[in-house]
């Protein structure tokens, strides 16, 4: 294996881990660069070629992935929020929607601020000022934007949620209340491939802006031994999601409830709520388990402690890299493991990871870049 066998470039993993900015693709030269890109349309041209990655390719590649919304509840991707009617979703949702788009924590757990777009296709506008008031009095936040109309999937949604996305460019959440009102005319017809097909070309949609889509559905009448089986619809919905929250309480009158989340990214979890009588607010009670973290890493601490506040920046080639971190490796195996954790530094440490080839051989930059900064 040899250093210039290693790439930086732009992927498309949806995770808990942080990524980079767009300008980390590798800085290839330009021989390089019509090398590949003949090479490329060389292959697509060939109905029999199938694209692969080897294992070596994934370690030597820094892939970018989306910081989570909130730190082991809510990742990008898209997601199912279901529950019974009239059993508080849209109240939940809201409370996401606020938590977010001002930064503040949910229930401890840590928020990422950003802009939050609502679709509230059940409800008209008195209503939500009704409910946005009694659950967050006159706590005003600025980047949260609703609409009680919009067209559907296919006839107009795609186009006004992408121009949305375009004036705000750090949208980091939209919630759709309810599936239902946005399926296109003729979706009555529902099948596994039709439910599949809905959900992936939001998610599609998702993907490639880094945000988190939520898609508020009911669940059935009939209960399941699993109770994401209970989603209304085939499994094509949550055979296509990134994840789900299934809200249920014992009985309709009852202040208590349970949020079962699951996800690709993330760990399973049941969490037991309490619904505040008077702001309507659901308050956590308690977990049924505790969020697994990962243990230490020696090669990431000793990263943080060659650049952060009072040092914010380092750049060198991967050799300087290791003997500046006085790590017992060589200087591909570090960069191989700074690559699969990029994201990891970033969430913990706040350091940017950038790894590129230039004219003058391998270059790696570690940049200090605080959220708040």
């Amino acid at each position: 294996m040899t250093e210039e066998k290693e790439t930086t470039v732009l992927g498309s993993s949806v995770g808990a881990d942080e990524g980079q900015p767009n300008q980390n693709l590798c800085n290839h030269s330009l021989s390089d660069s019509l090398e590949e890109l003949n090479r490329f349309f060389q292959q697509t041209n060939d109905p029999s070629y199938l694209a692969t990655v080897s294992m070596r390719e994934l370690y030597e590649t820094a892939y970018e992935s989306k910081p989570p919304l909130i730190d082991g509840l809510l990742y990008p991707g898209t997601y199912l929020l279901v529950g019974a009617p009239k059993l508080g979703k849209s109240f939940l949702v809201a409370q996401l929607a606020y938590h977010v788009s001002t930064g503040t924590p949910l229930w401890n757990f840590p928020v990422r601020k950003g802009t939050v777009l609502y679709l509230a296709l059940e409800d008209d506008t008195r209503r939500l000022q009704n409910r946005m008031y009694q659950m967050f009095d006159m706590a005003i936040a600025d980047q949260l934007f609703f609409a009680t109309n919009a067209r559907q999937l296919g006839n107009g949604l795609d186009e006004q949620l992408e121009r949305f996305v375009r004036e705000h460019p750090d949208t980091r959440l939209i919630i759709i209340d309810t599936l239902q009102k946005v399926r296109e005319v003729g979706g009555e017809a529902y099948s596994y491939a039709s439910d599949y097909d809905i959900i992936t070309r939001l998610k599609s949609f998702a993907d490639c802006r880094g945000l988190c889509l939520i898609l508020v559905h009911h669940t059935r009448k009939q209960k399941a031994e699993d109770v994401f089986d209970m989603i209304s619809g085939t499994n094509g919905l949550l055979g296509a999601a990134d994840g789900a929250l299934l809200l249920q309480k014992p009985k309709r009158t009852a202040k208590e409830a349970t949020l079962d989340i699951s996800g690709r990214d993330q760990q399973d979890q049941r969490l037991y709520l309490c619904r505040n009588e008077k702001r309507l607010c659901w308050e956590l009670e308690r977990c049924e388990t505790e969020l697994w973290r990962a243990p230490p890493e020696a090669v990431l601490e000793a990263v943080a402690s060659l650049v952060n506040a009072e040092r914010p920046e380092w750049t060198g080639s991967p050799t300087e890299l290791t003997e500046a971190l006085a790590v017992d490796m060589k200087a591909n195996a570090l960069t191989m493991k700074l690559n699969v954790n990029t994201g990891r530094l970033y969430r913990e440490y706040d350091i940017r990871y950038w790894n590129s080839r230039t004219h003058d051989g391998r270059r790696i930059t570690l940049r200090y870049e605080p959220e708040s900064a």
